[in-house]
């Protein structure tokens, strides 16, 4: 069998500015490289017509995710938040060790934080809360000992 091996993660942004404030500055992902691209062989690949977008390489971790913001043709968004139930990829999972502190911290630099997703389980000494990126994108937060 053909080996493979994980590239990236895709997230498409509204805005790639903002995003990339967020993923770097306030979840510590780190930048690699960004490119811009348009028309073909991009448009076939994507089933996009006339595309133009910029994509951001940023990592944690070993976890590269790509932050891809279109020009053209824009993008679509439904209002609603995506339910955990929803075919597809549903959310990014990221460990922390302090989920109180580190949620000061988010609060202060204006992150959303879905409180009424939060749970503790002191038998199993952990907790979690999902966060939400500047386009709504779910992030849940995890402190647990182990693996």
């Amino acid at each position: 069998m053909t080996q493979l091996r994980v590239s990236h993660v895709g997230i498409c942004v509204s805005d790639w500015k903002q995003s990339l404030r967020f993923y770097h500055d306030v979840l510590g992902f780190r930048y690699v490289q960004e490119l811009e691209l348009s028309g073909e062989p991009s448009s076939t690949l994507l089933q996009l017509e006339d595309v133009d977008f910029r994509a951001l390489y940023l990592e944690r971790e070993g976890v590269r995710i790509e932050l891809r913001h279109y020009e053209k043709p824009g993008h679509t968004s439904d209002p609603a938040p995506r339910p955990m139930n929803q075919l597809g990829l549903s959310h990014l999972s990221l460990r922390v060790e302090d989920l109180d502190a580190l949620l000061k911290d988010f609060e202060k630099a204006g992150v959303d934080v879905l409180e009424r997703t939060r749970v503790d389980v002191p038998r199993a000494n952990a907790k979690a809360v999902f966060i939400t990126d500047p386009d709504g994108t779910l992030i849940e937060l995890v402190q647990q000992p182990g693996d």
